[in-house]
């Protein structure tokens, strides 16, 4: 392997890794912004129900947000999002739904792209989501992928 390719290499691995760092971030203040958005508060219970994982694991996380600047909270308080927490959990609402629709006009059923979009919307570029949100506003407009009429 060549030095340019090792480094290229390398650069993508990087990209992976902070895609990881960043996914539960991301998760997490997407559904506090869900949360909050259908009954008007987040609680570390809900989120534990709703993310399938123990209480001590949602203190855990929700520990590291703070830290982060992206939610506040007070004990025995609802969870709220800062701005730069609300700004995440919309940017990763936004890419979520462009997953979902594309699979969904490659004809994948509801609740599977649902699902396949849960992992795929961290880790996709800026590039790609735009081509992807392309394709399928095309295919709303009866545009076929090759720019003709027909789709």
């Amino acid at each position: 392997m060549t030095l340019p390719a090792a480094e290229e290499q390398a650069r993508r691995f990087a990209r992976v890794r902070l895609a990881h760092r960043t996914e539960m971030q991301e998760d997490y203040v997407e559904l506090i912004a869900d949360l909050i958005a259908d009954g008007g508060e987040a609680r570390a219970a809900d989120l534990a129900e709703r993310l399938g994982v123990t209480p001590a694991t949602v203190a855990n996380t929700l520990g590291r947000l703070k830290r982060d600047g992206l939610i506040e909270m007070r004990p025995y308080r609802s969870i709220f999002l800062t701005a730069e927490g609300a700004g995440m959990a919309a940017r990763s609402k936004e890419r979520h739904g462009v997953v979902v629709r594309f699979l969904g006009v490659l004809g994948v059923p509801d609740e599977i792209a649902e699902t396949d979009a849960e992992g795929l919307e961290h880790h996709l570029s800026g590039e790609t989501l735009e081509a992807m949100r392309r394709f399928a506003d095309e295919r709303d407009r009866g545009i076929s992928p090759n720019g003709t009429g027909a789709t």
